[in-house]
């Protein structure tokens, strides 16, 4: 058994997915020009975030409440918390852009936020097919998540390696080095949210 086309909890992790994709659109398509660009940044990151806490309020009481669940309830609650736990991290990295007036992102922050925002993209269309029970459908989606995950191990490796060899100030060098952190910690929530959408496959297929 798989979600009815207008199940409630098929809203809802629809309602997640499409909030976490939206975030991840506007992390990476917003232009910083100066400092006070990154108070309205961070302010628009902590609305999204907050959005998000509300629907996993929402998705914890209808569990409570709920008799029968289309797919098990700890399945239902995994994915809807392993979605939140991408964009919290999303809205943690803009508070770091914030904390640190970086107004400038160099070449591996945007090619980390770039493979984030994909990775935002394929969660939404998986979130999609379960609500129209597409399940074998979800796992190409699920395999291109953990595609982008790996990239980013990648980007990580290239932007510290980068840092140490070309910046002189140590300042500079830890604040980086937090942010290119962040950002693969990021990719690895997403692979957690690939990760529990196949173990739902496996478990409903």
């Amino acid at each position: 058994m798989a979600f009815k086309k207008k199940d409630k909890f098929a809203v809802i992790l629809s309602n997640i997915s499409a909030n976490l994709k939206e975030s991840a659109d506007f992390f990476a398509d917003y232009k910083l020009k100066n400092v006070s660009d990154l108070k309205i940044f961070s302010e628009k990151m902590k609305e999204y975030e907050n959005k998000g806490d509300s629907f996993i309020h929402e998705v914890t009481v209808d569990l409570n409440n709920a008799f029968i669940t289309p797919i098990e309830r700890e399945d239902i609650l995994h994915l809807a918390m392993s979605m939140d736990d991408v964009l919290d991290g999303i809205e943690a990295c803009a508070a770091l852009f914030e904390m640190y007036s970086i107004t400038q992102a160099d070449e591996f922050m945007v090619k980390f936020v770039d493979a984030i925002r994909g990775a935002a993209i394929e969660i939404d269309k998986a979130v999609d097919l379960l609500s129209s029970k597409k399940l074998l459908n979800i796992r190409d989606h699920a395999i291109k998540i953990k595609d982008y995950e790996s990239k980013c191990d990648g980007i990580l490796r290239q932007s510290i390696k980068h840092l140490f060899t070309t910046e002189k100030d140590p300042i500079r060098i830890i604040q980086y080095k937090e942010i290119y952190e962040n950002l693969e910690d990021i990719a690895d929530y997403c692979q957690s949210v690939a990760n529990t959408l196949e173990t739902i496959i496996m478990k409903n297929a």
